[in-house]
């Protein structure tokens, strides 16, 4: 039987959303490789790339410095990527409590990332944002699975701020389906990368991060391309505020999904089954194909509808897409208006998604790459991701 353009748009939906969730979270109840976690006596580098950040970086130093005191070493770097605000300034009044400036031109992220690390001799390098705070003893849960000597790499738990309205409440939402199928991944093997919000790897397995692509999967991906598990620690947890701007939100998603297509066509060897195993699937399925989900999901709307549904379960696809897209579409008029019910935030972040995936994949295409910018958070102050 030749495939059909709605058994091919359907089998990869119900894959990527439901079938490889469910097999990954089977696979880790079947077969779970348990790691060490212990307190150990690393010592530890955390490095934080800043581009403009006066308005954020002293709150997120003072977090930092109220971490719970360490067993071992915790240096701490604040690569200052170009800043021509107070940053600087704001970084040089921690100098007495050992924060240390790595002042550079602007470069990027990447750049200011290999910078920083070219400075630090300690065991492990913790990775975090400049807008994400950590709760009190989050580095130290971080570092604790690297008590086995199998792993490589340590992903924090991002966690978003509580908001009312707008696809930031469908973001958060997400992030909590997203925490579960991570569990299941490091239970099982390893997940599949990390968030720039809070991640860590042994120095000697940092390599240098190349352009044009999401620097946290780079460097934590890094770790399983060198035969090494990249693990998930709960316990770990930061927090980030979610953007107010559904616009602002939309741009940022195109610029990480197309670092992130990018990233992945840098660390494509990992695709390969016979050697990462069931990681290879779980790239896949997760880092590519959510990420071309528009095109399946829009093959599978436009085969249902021009069949002219006469069975009851084309009936209720139909209407189950329709009913979809009009409620996305519907939350993101309505954007962060006081009345939007909280029940479309969840499919207008789903429908913003796949949007600027679209244009991620356009981007990719045409050879597009985005390197360094001026992105704008809701409160005025620029994201550096």
């Amino acid at each position: 039987m030749r495939p059909t353009v709605l058994g091919l748009s359907l089998s990869a939906v119900l894959w990527t959303y439901v079938l490889f969730p469910l097999v990954t979270v089977l696979r880790a109840l079947v077969r779970p490789r348990p790691h060490l976690v212990a307190d150990g006596e690393l010592s530890a580098t955390l490095i934080i790339a800043a581009h403009n950040e006066q308005d954020q970086i002293g709150s997120k130093l003072r977090n930092v410095l109220a971490l719970d005191a360490q067993s071992g070493r915790l240096d701490v770097v604040v690569a200052a990527d170009g800043c021509d605000d107070g940053t600087e300034g704001v970084v040089q009044q921690f100098t007495e409590a050992g924060i240390r400036l790595v002042s550079l031109p602007r470069m990027g992220k990447a750049a200011a990332l290999n910078a920083a690390v070219a400075t630090c001799t300690t065991d492990v390098l913790v990775f975090t944002d400049a807008n994400s705070m950590l709760a009190p003893d989050a580095v130290r849960q971080l570092l604790r699975p690297f008590a086995d000597p199998d792993v490589g790499g340590v992903a924090g738990d991002q966690r978003y701020l509580p908001v009312d309205g707008g696809t930031g409440s469908g973001e958060r939402t997400y992030w909590s389906l997203d925490r579960i199928l991570k569990s299941a991944e490091s239970r099982g093997g390893s997940v599949v990368s990390a968030t720039g919000a809070l991640y860590a790897v042994r120095r000697e397995l940092f390599r240098p991060v190349a352009e044009g692509v999401t620097d946290d999967f780079f460097v934590s991906t890094g770790v399983v391309a060198q035969g090494y598990r990249l693990v998930f620690e709960p316990a770990a947890k930061v927090y980030e505020p979610v953007s107010e701007s559904d616009g602002a939100e939309y741009a940022r998603k195109v610029r990480v999904m197309t670092r992130g297509l990018n990233g992945v066509l840098v660390r494509r060897e990992l695709l390969d089954p016979r050697e990462h195993g069931f990681y290879a699937v779980q790239l896949m399925s997760h880092k590519v194909l959510r990420r071309l989900m528009a095109l399946p999901l829009a093959g599978l709307f436009v085969a249902t509808t021009l069949k002219r549904p006469r069975t009851g379960a084309l009936r209720v696809a139909v209407l189950a897409q329709g009913l979809l897209y009009a409620t996305g579409g519907a939350g993101l008029m309505l954007g962060k208006r006081e009345r939007q019910p909280k029940s479309l935030a969840l499919p207008a972040y789903f429908c913003m998604v796949n949007a600027a995936s679209v244009r991620a994949v356009w981007n990719l295409a045409a050879g597009r790459q985005i390197t360094a910018w001026e992105p704008q958070r809701a409160d005025g102050s620029r994201r550096h991701d």
